[in-house]
C-alpha cells in the first residue's frame, strides 16, 4: 500500500508538469499593406508572405528611403521577429506577449527601437515601435 501511495504521488507530479505550447505565427500579418499615417510626400508599404518573410519599403516619388527586410522565425518553441537590411547584422526581437490579433516583441540591447508592437485594429494593422523616451506609430490599411 505504500508503495501505491508514492506511485501515486509520483504520477501526479509528473502530470502536474506542463509542456511550453509551440507557439503560433500571426496570421493577421499576411498581406500587402500601405502606411495611411505618413507625410504626403512618402509612400510606405509592408508586405508580408504566408512564410512570415517580408519586407518595409518607403519611397519618395520614385526614390527608395527606407528599406528592412523582415522575417518570424521560430527557435527553441519561442518566437522572435528579424529586421535585417538596416544594421550590418539582423536585430532579432524576441516576442514577449501574444495574443491572436496582436503581438510585441523586444529587444532592449538595441539602440532603437527597443520594443515592437503589432496589433490589429480592424480593418487596420497599427504598429508601435518605441524606446522609453520614443514612440512611432504607424497605421497600415490592407491594398486589396
Amino acid at each position: 500500500m505504500k508503495y501505491f501511495y508514492l506511485i501515486c504521488c509520483l504520477l501526479t507530479v509528473l502530470s502536474c508538469q506542463t509542456k511550453r505550447a509551440i507557439p503560433k505565427k500571426p496570421s493577421f500579418l499576411i498581406g500587402k499593406w500601405i502606411r495611411i499615417n505618413a507625410a504626403d510626400s512618402i509612400k510606405t508599404y509592408e508586405n508580408w508572405r504566408v512564410d512570415f518573410t517580408g519586407f518595409g519599403l518607403s519611397l519618395k516619388g520614385k526614390d527608395t528611403t527606407f528599406f528592412e527586410q523582415l522575417r518570424i522565425l521560430e527557435k527553441n518553441n519561442r518566437l522572435f521577429l528579424e529586421v535585417s537590411g538596416i544594421n550590418k547584422t539582423p536585430t532579432i526581437f524576441q516576442f514577449t506577449a501574444q495574443t491572436t490579433t496582436s503581438f510585441v516583441c523586444e529587444n532592449l540591447e538595441n539602440e532603437f527601437p527597443k520594443k515592437i508592437k503589432y496589433y490589429m485594429d480592424a480593418p487596420l494593422l497599427r504598429a508601435e515601435i518605441s524606446d522609453e523616451n520614443f514612440q512611432l506609430d504607424f497605421i497600415f490599411e490592407k491594398i486589396k
